[in-house]
């Protein structure tokens, strides 16, 4: 099975410090610990994802797209937390979408791509998504020119990801920046304008290979 590319650029310089909190939790929107045998509100839009040994497994189903599972939760400044164990998978990303906004791809916002080797946040809605970026970027002729249009628009951090390994993931996402923080440990942080887009109506997982596994989901409102 042909493994499709899971965004991934070359490192550029954070925008903003990663020590440097982004948000707090507030009212709790989600929680999810997959104790049960069926997949509740997560919504498969690509195959496969299923719960097993209660956890929540997304594998790539089809050759032309990772497989995809959906939680919709409307919110605007989240803070999210899940766990994640490569299981022979090469990389997974964590997005946050709009259906309702048709200026990006699928109506993107913003995401968090994660690999062995990096971690790396992109503004999808005003980046690599956006409509007209996305389909000058499926021009052989003028990618190069495309990427130069949106070098501030992701950054990435290299880390050592081990399979059949849990690891703890926080995500803060407040105004226009975004922050990942990997087993406590703050990784990266993104200021960019497209993820201060007022609405998202979804998280999904997509993945990449044989499978990765995901539990203890949380998404938090972020606090004022």
């Amino acid at each position: 099975m042909k493994y499709l590319a899971l965004l991934l650029l070359p490192l550029l310089p954070v925008t903003a410090t990663a020590d440097e909190p982004v948000a707090r939790p507030g009212a709790l929107l989600l929680e999810d610990h997959f104790e049960r045998a069926d997949l509740g509100d997560w919504k498969v839009i690509i195959p496969a994802f299923s719960v097993e040994d209660g956890a929540l497994k997304g594998s790539q189903g089809r050759e032309d797209h990772g497989g995809v599972g959906r939680i919709y939760v409307p919110m605007k400044d989240v803070v999210a937390e899940f766990r994640f164990q490569l299981r022979g998978s090469p990389g997974f990303n964590a997005v946050f979408d709009d259906k309702n906004h048709k200026g990006s791809h699928a109506g993107h916002i913003c995401r968090v791509a994660f690999a062995p080797s990096q971690i790396r946040i992109g503004d999808d809605k005003e980046g690599i998504m956006r409509n007209d970026i996305f389909e000058m970027r499926r021009d052989p002729a003028r990618k190069a020119e495309a990427d130069a249009q949106i070098q501030d628009r992701s950054t990435s951090a290299p880390v050592k990801l081990q399979q059949e390994t849990w690891y703890q993931v926080r995500l803060e996402l407040a105004g226009d920046r975004l922050r990942v923080l990997l087993d406590g440990e703050p990784i990266a942080t993104l200021q960019s304008p497209g993820i201060a887009h007022p609405t998202k109506t979804s998280l999904h997982f997509t993945v990449n290979g044989p499978g990765v596994l995901f539990d203890d989901v949380k998404i938090w409102e972020a606090a004022p």
